[in-house]
């Protein structure tokens, strides 16, 4: 189904995520008596694999007892004899990580925790600007000359074989834990950790950085290390990694979020709770909270400054201290937003004046003066106008290096690998990578690139995707139903918010228009019990003012949110997209 979103003049795509048989819906109907819930959500858990009643119980109660052992990882009895004994002999130990949120949550957890048990260690952390991604030279030169002879490396490693192997000839070693997608040639280190390896037999391979680093702690901790309980207190960390690296919200890491949330809104670790002080959050953070408040904001330290400020946050055990460090990164992240959004004008004026841009199937963009620290967020921003695969280059030590980020369903990661014999360094996930390359390359590979889009991107993968659960009677919307809904939380990819559709919909009274460009309605549908009427809030929707006052019915996609005002709480509908009948 192709339906016209009239407020922004692009066609987007209506797709529902799954029709179920007739099976499938008598396993939902069934489910939904055994656990007493509506049969709208019978059949929207069965669609999310959900179809017993012990998958039921198993989702809405997720327990530390779900999580896998972690000496199941490949090469985890490696890395856990290494390090004990590196405690026995006193050696000096480096914790080693990459300058984002996964990185430096993986570094503030492992280090923090180590700390209390090991005082031989520091903490290191690239300067994106003067060592770029991965473990540098630098890293390895601070660690021998400071007689270093164990590196444990956070959220990167996977690819820097050469160096490895060049600190192994000074005596240094290395363990690895990674999440990224291993190449053939791996680091020649004492252990490398990441479930992503093929031959690792490991049951999730979904874990951020900061997971695989949290389960060779608890790997020590199974060895008799330390308490296992203790580890607990980090997961307000592990779950800041989780939201912010926007990985799958299911099994292992729907348990460590569930948990990690909970910590959280404890607000015990003082740096994290002033950045939620800044931030403005006064109720209970959930996964969006996190994406859109905390990690902007630890994100911005590495990207205008350097990352080392976000880990002395994290690490902080002073009150007044933590305030006045919160301070200076939300500065920071204000200086990223003005950055951010001058950049992406540039590059949107870029593409709207090249014909031949205009037409293409990707976006390769190259300015020599754009801020590194923010070229992933200009390439989000640009696909929120030109919707395929977009990357953002600028220069870096004489050499064009950017970040890369894909629409629903396009591997953008194999995209570059195709085209690698143009390329310097490549590394990254399907939605998002990170990459760097000759500037005399940047024009053959803005065209090698396109052409490997064009030739394995879909038409309706270039469209913009409103992806529906299913379709809803408004009038089966209540306080139950949404109870219901919130416990299906924490919410992210693979187990995303419900969206829902509904058809024939009216409007009551005349619409709001809030800030010259937001909507605000009253919507219901005709029933003969009498009609439920709704709150609805679309943003950037308000030029469809003239069609709705036409009074003709509509459809409309949505979410379900609380909303708070002057003490009173009620369910507001937000818009995803409006069809007219």
């Amino acid at each position: 189904m192709i339906f016209v979103n009239l407020h922004s003049m692009t066609t987007k795509r209506w797709t529902y995520r799954q029709t179920l048989t007739p099976d499938q819906q008598a396993q939902a109907d069934a489910l939904a008596a055994s656990i007493n819930v509506n049969p709208f959500l019978g059949r929207l858990l069965v669609q999310r694999g959900i179809t017993t009643f012990e998958t039921a119980k198993a989702f809405f109660r997720p327990a530390m007892e779900h999580l896998h052992d972690p000496f199941l990882m490949k090469n985890m009895d490696k890395a856990v004899a290494r390090l004990l004994q590196a405690f026995e002999h006193k050696e000096k130990i480096i914790i080693y990580g990459d300058y984002d949120v996964d990185g430096a949550t993986s570094v503030a957890m492992f280090y923090g925790f180590l700390k209390k048990y090991y005082p031989f260690i520091e903490y290191y952390i690239p300067d994106r600007y003067i060592e770029g991604y991965g473990v540098s030279w630098q890293g390895i030169d601070y660690a021998e000359a400071n007689g270093f002879s164990l590196i444990v490396t956070l959220d990167c490693g996977i690819k820097s074989a050469e160096k490895v192997a060049d600190a192994k000839r000074r005596g240094i070693d290395f363990i690895i834990c990674d999440h990224h997608r291993p190449d053939t040639n791996l680091p020649p280190a004492v252990a490398v950790l990441d479930p992503k390896q093929e031959d690792c037999p490991y049951p999730y391979k979904e874990l951020t950085g900061c997971g695989v680093g949290f389960k060779l702690l608890q790997a020590l901790c199974q060895q008799g290390f330390a308490d296992e309980a203790d580890l607990m207190d980090q997961l307000d960390l592990l779950v800041v990694s989780i939201a912010a690296d926007i990985v799958h919200i299911t099994g292992e890491n729907r348990v460590l979020a569930a948990y990690g949330l909970k910590k959280l809104n404890e607000r015990k670790r003082v740096g994290l709770n002033a950045l939620i002080e800044i931030a403005g959050f006064r109720n209970a953070l959930d996964i969006t909270n996190v994406v859109f408040g905390l990690a902007p904001r630890i994100n911005a330290a590495g990207r205008i400054a350097h990352a080392k400020e976000a880990v002395r946050l994290l690490l902080c055990n002073d009150k007044y201290e933590a305030e006045a460090f919160a301070q200076e990164i939300n500065k920071h992240n204000s200086d990223r937003r003005t950055f951010d959004t001058g950049i992406t004008d540039e590059a949107l004026n870029m593409i709207r004046e090249d014909a031949w841009m205009v037409g293409a199937n990707s976006t390769v963009l190259y300015k020599e003066d754009w801020h590194k620290g923010v070229v992933g967020i200009v390439a989000s921003r640009c696909i929120e106008h030109f919707h395929r695969p977009t990357i953002i280059l600028t220069n870096s030590h004489g050499k064009a290096a950017g970040s890369a980020r894909s629409v629903p369903g396009f591997d953008v990661y194999e995209a570059i690998e195709a085209c690698s014999d143009l390329l310097e360094q490549f590394g990254g996930h399907t939605f998002a990578a990170g990459l760097s390359l000759s500037v005399d390359n940047v024009p053959a590979f803005r065209m090698r690139f396109d052409e490997i889009v064009k030739t394995r991107i879909s038409p309706e993968q270039l469209t913009p995707l409103v992806d529906i659960d299913m379709d809803l009677e408004l009038n089966a919307i209540s306080a139950k139903f949404y109870n219901i809904l919130k416990q299906m939380a924490p919410f992210g990819p693979e187990n995303m918010t419900p969206v829902f559709a509904s058809h024939d919909v009216r409007m009551s009274g005349t619409p709001t228009i809030m800030k010259e460009k937001h909507l605000k309605i009253e919507v219901f549908q005709p029933s003969p019990q009498g009609a439920v009427k709704f709150t609805a809030i679309g943003f950037g929707m308000a030029d469809l003012y003239p069609k709705l006052i036409s009074g003709k019915p509509f459809s409309i996609a949505y979410t379900i949110e609380e909303n708070t005002f002057r003490d009173k709480t009620t369910l507001q509908l937000y818009l995803k997209d409006i069809r007219f009948e």
